[in-house]
């Protein structure tokens, strides 16, 4: 293997996608090594957590872990800071936008329906919100967080907003995001960058 290796399930959205275009912004070329669910069991055992995507780099072995491998590639190619008080401002936009992730989630994983549907409504009418305020107090002059330039935690927002604008889940507007100008300003930002949009014309 002589470059950089992407392992994950074979769709756009989540976090693979994220170490995707992170890449595809920093313009390096890499082995996009898309997975079935059913290959998940029979490689889980070599994972270093059990869980995708991973990023093996020659000579340094395979990283896991998103927000991990996000900062590893943004340290590497001028996508996240190196100052370590703008990074940390920048670390805490990629966990806010995890914790959103993994709370959305867990809603997929009730079983009653009506149970399922109080549940997003209620992160539809409050939590959501508030973290998107949040966000936009990280923001500041933009249009990204760290001013001009796209960073690794302008992807997280963006394909954050992506399934959400996208009616990705059930119950929760497709509008949810509509009020916060500054978020989708950064979110429509990175999907416009001409590497994104590189990254999903058709190839030949």
């Amino acid at each position: 293997m002589s470059r950089p290796k992407v392992t994950y399930f074979d769709f756009a959205g989540s976090r693979g996608e994220e170490v995707r275009l992170a890449l595809a912004i920093a313009g390096v070329a890499f082995d996009d090594d898309r997975v079935k669910s059913d290959d998940l069991a029979r490689i889980k055992p070599d994972l270093p957590f059990g869980a995708l995507p991973v990023f093996e780099v020659p000579g340094h072995g395979v990283f896991a872990e998103t927000n991990a491998i996000l900062r590893l590639i943004g340290r590497l190619h001028g996508l996240h800071p190196d100052d370590p008080w703008e990074g940390a401002r920048h670390d805490a936009v990629l966990e806010a936008c995890e914790e959103l992730r993994q709370r959305v989630s867990a809603t997929s994983r009730i079983t009653d329906p009506a149970e399922k549907k109080a549940a997003r409504q209620a992160l539809a009418a409050d939590y959501i919100p508030r973290w998107a305020r949040g966000i936009e107090r990280q923001i500041g002059a933009g249009p990204f967080v760290g001013g001009a330039r796209p960073a690794v935690a302008d992807i997280k927002i963006h394909m954050l907003a992506k399934a959400l604008s996208g009616g990705t889940y059930d119950d929760i507007p497709t509008t949810v995001l509509d009020p916060f100008a500054k978020l989708t300003a950064a979110a429509r930002g990175v999907a416009s960058h001409p590497a994104v949009l590189a990254w999903y014309s058709p190839k030949a």
